[in-house]
């Protein structure tokens, strides 16, 4: 990377740290009328990238949600940051462009910590005729030409290659090698985790000035602001403000009359690395009788392996947690027995999720009734009011996205405010790859909180009940819990286990950490640093 990048303190400044002294303060100002420019609904990444957009330009931001940070959607993507290769392949160029361009900026200006190159093999089974792999060679060299028109570096994302037998089974020795004629090797961009991307966005957002304000549920819109709820205390006020941004996603219907969404559901299921063997690469699996989809299988690093995803609409109310249906989990097993070497079944299960991307239906009644032809495009939309709706698109174009939705805020109100800054503004914990490969501290801390890994490693220094593993086998310290109650905002156990870190996506390893969380939130409370007592 040739550009320095500008990075925050190894430990946070104060006005970066969200908690809930913080959040009540502040919830307290504007109760008492303080009115703000901004006011920011929900807290994904897209509404965290308003509210960093906003208070970056110089404007005063309030962003509420009636949760947590990432509680919806962006939780349970498949924690790529795409360059677009599959819109470019349906003839959606401008955002295929569009994903390359933010994909850079994510790893080579704002995020380097968070996002990394992830290389990925295709591998060419029997199910993969010859002229659907001479297809699949042309759309990676498409998608390395979409890499440098976006400018990103060669050392970033590295050349696509064909790969032998030999090679494709080194990489993945968990495929099937009857009929195995090699692979396609790709890379693409990979967060280490999504939730961790929002909070950096709503901390960095923090200490721009914004009020980030979780559990506060907007009970109702208007171009003055919203009524508003506390979730914690059930007490109603107004918050007042200039303009107003609805980033709901799959729930912007629920407050915004007259927008049409067609939720489209991505499943994904966990499993163990023992299982799949040494993967050094994601797996792009074919599924059969599809030519452009493909089942993910990507390693976490952490003993788990992600699998997913399938894209079929879902109809009916909106859940603030989408089940996982058992017919999806029987799906993505097939289709990992089409090219594995190991049988893997319904036990082998332990975790899943899914996640409802927010697609705007504007298909009329004789478009398609499936929402994988539904363009990810973005659409910004303004009502009589004047509250801006964001919908549509995707993780990767979430800069973009909140960098439209506040526009188009500023010209309805008439807000005065700077440029735009967003997309040369390092996230909390961003820094050169060389500063942060410099850093004295396991590479797995370095991964998540970059810049900031010194200071949450150093609580286990300084006492070793602090280093201990949450759970057996899991990586996840006690030092990470205290860290998230003290500067991430977590106020409840579900933002620990579920958000902050992982650890939640597998029940077991929930309920077994479950302890240690309440622990570390009843001496947070008390004002007390103490270990947790295993």
């Amino acid at each position: 990377m040739s550009d320095p990048i500008t990075t925050h303190p190894a430990h946070p400044s104060r006005d970066a740290s969200l908690d809930a002294a913080r959040r009540r303060r502040e919830l307290e100002q504007l109760a008492g009328g303080t009115e703000v420019d901004v006011l920011v609904v929900g807290l994904g990444a897209t509404g965290a990238g308003v509210a960093l957009d906003a208070a970056s330009r110089g404007l005063t931001v309030a962003a509420i949600d009636a949760h947590d940070l990432a509680f919806g959607t962006s939780r349970w993507s498949s924690k790529l940051i795409h360059g677009g290769l599959r819109y470019l392949a349906s003839g959606q160029l401008d955002v295929a462009h569009e994903s390359a361009v933010e994909r850079g900026v994510l790893m080579e200006r704002t995020a380097p910590h968070l996002v990394a190159a992830q290389p990925f093999v295709l591998p060419l089974t029997p199910l993969v005729s010859r002229s659907q792999a001479a297809l699949a060679r042309a759309g990676l060299r498409a998608g390395d030409l979409l890499r440098a028109s976006a400018r990103t570096s060669r050392a970033t994302l590295p050349a696509p290659r064909a790969l032998s037998p030999v090679e494709t089974r080194h990489m993945a020795p968990v495929l099937r090698s009857a009929g195995l004629r090699g692979g396609l090797l790709s890379w693409d961009g990979r967060l280490s985790d999504d939730a961790r991307l929002v909070t950096a966005l709503a901390r960095t957002a923090a200490a721009h000035g914004a009020r980030i304000l979780t559990r506060t549920r907007a009970l109702a819109l208007d171009g003055g602001g919203a009524r508003v709820r506390d979730e914690l205390t059930g007490e109603e006020t107004r918050i007042r403000a200039r303009a107003v941004v609805n980033a709901t996603g799959v729930w912007a219907g629920g407050l915004i009359d007259d927008i049409r969404l067609r939720p489209s559901r991505g499943t994904h299921l966990v499993l163990r690395s023992e299982d799949l063997g040494s993967l050094t690469a994601g797996l792009h699996i074919p599924i059969p009788g599809e030519s452009n989809r493909f089942v993910l299988v990507l390693p976490q690093g952490d003993g788990r392996v992600y699998v997913g995803l399938t894209d079929e609409p879902v109809d009916g109310d909106v859940p603030d947690v989408p089940e996982v249906p058992e017919t999806d989990i029987g799906f993505l097993l097939d289709v990992l027995g089409s090219a594995l070497d190991v049988s893997l079944g319904r036990a082998d299960v332990i975790g899943a999720f899914a996640g409802l991307r927010p697609l705007l239906d504007a298909s009329g009644p004789s478009g398609s009734s499936r929402t994988a032809d539904i363009s990810r495009r973005h659409a910004v939309l303004t009502n009589r009011e004047g509250v801006v709706t964001v919908v549509g698109g995707k993780l990767t174009t979430y800069r973009r996205m909140a960098q439209d939705a506040l526009d188009a805020a500023v010209a309805a109100r008439g807000l005065v405010a700077g440029p735009c800054r967003t997309a040369a503004l390092p996230l909390v914990g961003a820094a050169s790859p060389g500063r942060l490969a410099a850093l004295d501290v396991p590479r797995r801390l370095v991964r998540r909180y970059g810049t900031e890994a010194p200071a949450v490693h150093a609580l286990g220094l300084r006492d070793p009940e602090m280093a201990r593993p949450v759970v057996p086998g899991h990586p996840v310290t006690v030092a990470e819990l205290v860290w998230a109650v003290r500067h991430e905002g977590a106020l409840d156990e579900g933002d620990l286990l579920d958000r902050r870190t992982r650890i939640g996506v597998v029940p077991h390893d929930r309920a077994a950490a479950l302890g240690a969380a309440r622990e570390v939130l009843r001496q947070e409370e008390g004002g007390r640093l103490a270990p947790h007592a295993p």
